[in-house]
């Protein structure tokens, strides 16, 4: 297997993921890319930052879903005794995922709706987003868009491309750390989250930069604000 081709989350960088996105958007039919990584590596930062720069130029045709509305639905885990492994491969609807992922390719005729995750609840909200027809790049983030096993790793063949945010290990448990504070004030809990749970996710996660389109290296110097 080739190594994927690194780009560094600089200006440069930035300049030559507009310029893959772009491409997408002059495909005929509709595309999806995909951006993967560990949690607290910068997603959410990257997904927002592209959906916003390609709004500009083309408005009504670019669409973010991400992968955190198919949490399984918090009274769920708690029943099941998962709430502690809440991120986890299995406390994610993977099947309902790589079925909306199917949806938004073959379905460009009527509107779609997906879920999202929202933290100030700590759960799904059911079709909160809205996919038009005209979309014709649609951005999907989450830990497991590379993960080799059922039913995640079906995701990969329905995707475009997929890229895979790398982000120095203690900047991103820096940040994990301080984005379960902001929602919990226990500053040992949060210690524990980031380097207990959220850090078993990311080794599995860790696999899949050698099977992406590209890596992005993340840097500290960047934002720090809002990263999943």
């Amino acid at each position: 297997m080739d190594t994927p081709p690194y780009v560094r989350w600089d200006e440069s960088g930035q300049q030559q993921l507009l310029a893959r996105a772009e491409v997408l958007l002059q495909r005929h039919g509709r595309c999806l890319l995909g951006i993967a990584g560990a949690p607290g590596a910068g997603k959410s930062t990257i997904s927002e930052w592209l959906l916003e720069h390609l709004l500009t130029n083309h408005p009504g045709q670019v669409a973010l879903v991400p992968m955190d509305g198919y949490h399984l639905a918090q009274s769920l885990l708690e029943s099941r005794g998962l709430e502690h492994h809440k991120g986890a491969p299995d406390t994610f609807d993977g099947v309902g995922f790589v079925a909306l992922l199917r949806q938004l390719r073959s379905e460009t005729s009527r509107e779609i709706f997906a879920p999202v995750f929202r933290r100030d609840v700590n759960d799904a909200i059911a079709a909160a987003i809205a996919v038009p027809p005209e979309t014709r790049l649609i951005i999907t983030e989450g830990n497991y868009l590379l993960f080799d096993e059922a039913p995640w790793n079906e995701v990969q063949s329905l995707l475009d491309e997929t890229w895979f945010v790398e982000l120095e290990q203690d900047e991103r448990l820096r940040r994990l750390t301080a984005r379960h504070l902001k929602f919990d004030n226990n500053a040992a809990i949060a210690e524990w989250r980031a380097t207990g749970n959220d850090e078993r996710n990311a080794r599995l996660v860790a696999a899949g930069s050698q099977r992406s389109t590209l890596v992005i290296e993340h840097t500290a110097a960047t934002g720090r604000e809002r990263h999943r």
